[in-house]
């Protein structure tokens, strides 16, 4: 089954429906921990309200992480709920009308598989995956997707680093020799994703490699994602090259808090 919940209880957009000028690109990254949430059997399956909240954050491209192609336990276990599981992959499911998506696995599991997407309102190119697994334990990757938007090729990396603070380090090196090796110079860049950076120490790496964090010119701290519930750290980010940030937002409320333990970062950016 694949209709979606027609209106999630408390769910509002975290913004009025917008109309941009032209020059401003509307990006939001969000992970979506799966679709699932709870465990046992509080379990519940949260991608039909994940597809209205995303619809609401009315982003030009949305880089999602934690996203499944398949599983056939959950698939299972939710078949003959209300909803359902949707029945291809939730990348494809959650893109609003007239969006694309690209899709790309990280991680292969004993029932199943998880990755990266993107969703475009824009047109989009050759779809590609890089490796950056640091070790066995851990399968991560790059989701590579030039986009075309007002006339130029910008470059969507989603991005989904490591939980041991060497294997980040490693990773954005990884990252700047995929840069260097994919993205010709001065092409515009966007990577955005779930960095895991519990202690803010990556900003200065991805500086070295060309890439400033989104922030508002006045902002003195990024707003916190993560944990959703009561968010204190500040996980989910975008690095941008050929960007400004002219401003960033995380929707609160209980709905949000309840469709992933991550919320998601919408910015607006402008090109340089």
């Amino acid at each position: 089954m694949n209709a979606r919940v027609t209106k999630p209880v408390g769910l509002t957009p975290p913004v009025a429906s917008t109309v941009h000028s032209s020059s401003v690109l509307r990006v939001a990254t969000y992970n979506i921990h799966k679709g699932v949430r709870g465990v046992g059997p509080r379990k519940r399956l949260e991608i039909h309200n994940l597809g209205l909240g995303i619809e609401a954050l009315d982003a030009d491209l949305v880089f999602l992480q934690e996203v499944r192609l398949f599983h056939a336990r959950e698939a299972r276990r939710f078949d003959h709920t209300w909803f359902g599981w949707p029945e291809g992959g939730q990348a494809e499911f959650l893109a609003p009308e007239g969006y694309t998506s690209a899709y790309r696995t990280n991680a292969v599991t004993r029932h199943g598989e998880h990755g990266n997407a993107l969703l475009s309102r824009w047109p989009i190119g050759d779809i590609g995956h890089h490796d950056v697994s640091d070790h066995r334990f851990e399968q991560r990757g790059l989701l590579h997707v030039p986009v075309t938007w007002q006339g130029m090729t910008l470059h969507a990396v989603v991005a989904h680093f490591g939980l041991i603070h060497s294997s980040r380090v490693r990773q954005v090196h990884r990252l700047a020799q995929f840069i260097e090796a994919e993205v010709p110079a001065g092409e515009p860049v966007l990577v955005a994703g779930d960095f895991n950076d519990w202690g803010e120490k990556l900003d200065t790496l991805m500086q070295h490699i060309g890439l400033t964090r989104a922030m508002p010119p006045a902002a003195v701290n990024a707003t916190p994602t993560f944990p959703s519930l009561v968010p204190v750290f500040a996980l989910d980010r975008v690095y941008m090259r050929g960007f400004r940030c002219l401003s960033t937002l995380v929707p609160r409320g209980t709905a949000w808090a309840r469709m992933s333990d991550h919320l998601p970062l919408v910015a607006e950016l402008e090109p340089d």
